[in-house]
Parts: C-alpha cells; sequence; structure tokens
C-alpha cells in the first residue's frame, strides 16, 4: 500500500482510451500529489502532460486486471524532471515502459507554483489496468 504523507495530497484520474481492449478491461492513470503543492490548476496540468503521452502496448503489453505501474517521479522547482523510477511493477515489462516513457516524454513539467515552500516535488503516477465501467 503506498503510504502519502501528508499536508497536500492531490489525486486526478482519467480512464484512458483503450479501443477494443475495453472489453476485458481498460486503462486507468491516477496522479498523487505529494508535498506543498496546492494549485489544482498545476496539478491538472501536470497530470494532462503525462495523459496525453501515455502509448498502451498492445494487447500483449496489458497486464493482468487490476495491477499497475507505479512511476515517482521528482520535479524541481523549475518543472525539471530530476529522476523517475518505477516502484510498482505490473508484472508487463511492456507496460512499465510504457508508464516510465509516458513521465519522461512528458518532461520538463510547467514550473511549480510561487506558493509551494518546497525546492522539489514527488509525484506519483499509477498507470492500472481495472475493469470497464459498467
Amino acid at each position: 500500500m503506498l503510504r502519502i504523507p501528508t499536508p497536500a495530497v492531490a489525486v486526478l484520474a482519467l480512464a484512458l482510451a483503450s479501443g477494443a481492449l475495453a472489453a476485458s478491461g481498460s486503462p486507468q492513470l491516477q496522479t498523487y500529489f505529494q508535498g506543498t503543492v496546492d494549485s489544482p490548476t498545476y496539478q491538472q496540468q501536470t497530470f494532462q502532460r503525462v495523459a496525453k503521452h501515455w502509448k498502451q502496448p498492445g494487447p500483449k503489453g496489458t497486464p493482468a486486471l487490476g495491477k499497475k505501474t507505479i512511476v515517482q517521479a521528482i520535479l524541481d522547482k523549475d518543472g525539471k524532471l530530476l529522476s523517475t523510477a518505477v516502484l510498482t511493477e505490473s508484472g508487463s515489462k511492456a507496460w512499465d515502459a510504457a508508464a516510465l516513457a509516458a513521465v519522461k516524454k512528458a518532461a520538463p513539467f510547467p514550473p511549480l507554483p510561487k506558493t509551494t515552500a518546497s525546492a522539489t516535488l514527488e509525484a506519483h503516477f499509477h498507470f492500472a489496468w481495472v475493469s470497464p465501467p459498467g
């Protein structure tokens, strides 16, 4: 279980387009921000940049239903991507690689809001394969 420290955590979620694969599941992206970033606009911009760069692998690269990849990203005040790490693997090397690539390709991110007290921001991007709604 991922533990997210206080004070501020924002969760943004999006069911990403999955085309023909929707019958068995669908991809979902959730983003968790740690630290003192309290700007919904900044959080949404960061989330949208990663979602835009997500390229789902084909059917053979899809993990089992309910599995996910968690990618950690550390950003500096200017939005530069300082580091990335796969914290949780999905069981599919292709899915994990696509998740990591989406975060890396989304960089650089917007500069942190001026109201942000810390010098860096930690964000976790969860790329999951979930049951379709319905």
